[in-house]
């Protein structure tokens, strides 16, 4: 046997037990041995096949490989163990299809030159069953069942069990990413459909570029873990802290400087640098807090009740200080029915000793305050005004907001005291669609209680 044959000979045997030789000997331009994040990437997907990790994210910037990456190691597992099922997911069928056609294809190549090493040189076992001839739906040679499926969150995937599910970027666009709806969508079916075809010690991967912390990638961070899973997290950022580049000679400082330049800085810094664009573009921008509370002149409280069945009740307590700041106490930011809200909002009048209370009475605001009053009958001592808010709901709460920055703080701890409020109120977007405005909004009410007071006293002092 020649030197050159024994040479190709022994990287056809590392590309059988190492996934980045695998990579490398097919697709040497890209997976070059120079590109140390290739190797790092490509040794820590090899090393989840057999670790105890169950979910494996990536988040990857543009152009360094995610996808082709995604691909070649579905087509190694296949080769390392013909008995898998791999179910891939991604952003529509068009997108499934086509990772579906690179994979087979990849599979089913044909040998036309010797010096040319195909994937049957390397795993010679591994072929595509005769006769199969759907495209996102196919077997191997041997199997007595489905070895490969590709979906995507409008297809489908009904009697299909995965020992590894791949999911590959599923948002789209800025647009997408600033959808709350789009998102949530996305998150059912990942929750209900794809985990749910799960085996038993199944794993999933996860391989996207960063939009928003609402995303799949931010959601599976944030969930995942609370319910028994254990989480890998690989962040590739294309700028690293000191300034030099995760691949020079894939996207360089001068290119990346320019085309964040170019596209929107939200945009730039959640694609190359894995910062949620939803956290850039949220209303906003930071919040004061306060550790121990102050003495108030006043104890407040605003009330907004849930216009339809699946919006929240956002009752909010707060304290006016002496130096006229105001300091949120307590809130109530729930979906329950207004027969059990009607309680917790009477009960926190009464433990918070609430002087004036602002009940906003549209779709069925009036019978909560007459509630709340017959709740207070003989314990409370609160004023309760219940009123009719017609104004422009997002032109209120965008025109507030700096009021609110700079004038109401919150419980150092407020994230767990009051966690599904805090989300609420650090995600909404100055742009886009919100799927939930209700924190905001009452939030929003707290301002204009404070301002419309302070007007009112500038007109008395002026003898009005």
């Amino acid at each position: 046997m020649a030197m050159s044959d024994i040479k190709q000979q022994a990287r056809i045997e590392l590309a059988k037990r190492n996934f980045f030789r695998y990579c490398n000997l097919m697709t040497p331009k890209f997976y070059k041995p120079n590109r140390q994040y290739l190797i790092d990437l490509c040794d820590d997907m090899e090393a989840f096949k057999d670790d105890d990790n169950d979910i494996m994210i990536i988040n990857v910037p543009p152009r360094h490989g995610k996808s082709l990456t995604a691909t070649k190691y579905t087509q190694w597992l296949l080769g390392y163990n013909p008995t898998l099922r791999i179910m891939t997911g991604s952003y529509n069928e068009r997108l499934s299809t086509n990772f579906s056609k690179q994979v087979r294809n990849a599979i089913a190549e044909i040998k036309a030159e010797d010096d040319i090493v195909v994937y049957s040189d390397i795993f010679p076992k591994t072929k595509i069953k005769y006769g199969e001839a759907q495209m996102n739906l196919w077997s191997l040679e041997g199997s007595q069942t489905n070895n490969y499926l590709a979906t995507s969150p409008t297809g489908t995937a009904t009697g299909f069990g995965a020992d590894i599910i791949i999911i590959d970027d599923l948002i789209k666009n800025a647009e997408e990413a600033n959808n709350a709806n789009v998102l949530e969508k996305h998150w059912e079916w990942f929750s209900d459909t794809m985990l749910s075809r799960l085996e038993s010690g199944g794993k999933i991967m996860l391989i996207m570029t960063r939009w928003s912390s609402q995303d799949l990638a931010g959601r599976a961070l944030k969930e995942l873990p609370n319910n028994g899973y254990k989480v890998k997290h690989i962040n590739l950022k294309a700028q690293q802290s000191d300034g030099s580049m995760l691949c020079d000679d894939i996207l360089s400082a001068s290119e990346f400087k320019r085309k964040s330049k170019t596209m929107s800085s939200e945009i730039a810094s959640a694609n190359y640098q894995q910062e949620p664009i939803d956290l850039k573009g949220r209303l906003y921008k930071e919040f004061k807090t306060y550790d121990v509370q102050s003495e108030y002149k006043k104890i407040w409280n605003y009330t907004d009740t849930a216009d339809t069945g699946n919006d929240y009740l956002c009752s909010i307590t707060w304290g006016e200080r002496q130096d006229g700041l105001q300091e949120v106490i307590d809130v109530i930011y729930t979906q329950e029915p207004m027969e059990v809200t009607e309680k917790m909002v009477a009960n926190a009048y009464i433990r918070w000793g609430v002087h004036q209370a602002e009940i906003e009475r549209n779709n069925g605001g009036r019978g909560f305050a007459r509630a709340i009053r017959e709740r207070l009958t003989g314990v409370g001592r609160t004023v309760i005004n219940d009123f009719h808010q017609s104004a422009n709901k997002e032109a209120r709460i965008y025109s507030n907001s700096s009021w609110i920055e700079q004038n109401v703080l919150f419980p150092s701890d407020w994230r767990y005291r009051f966690p599904e409020y805090y989300e609420a109120m650090t995600t909404y977007q100055a742009k886009g669609k919100n799927k939930f405005d209700d924190a905001p909004d009452a939030t929003t009410g707290v301002a204009e209680t404070m301002t419309s007071r302070q007007i009112k006293i500038n007109l008395f002092k002026g003898g009005f």
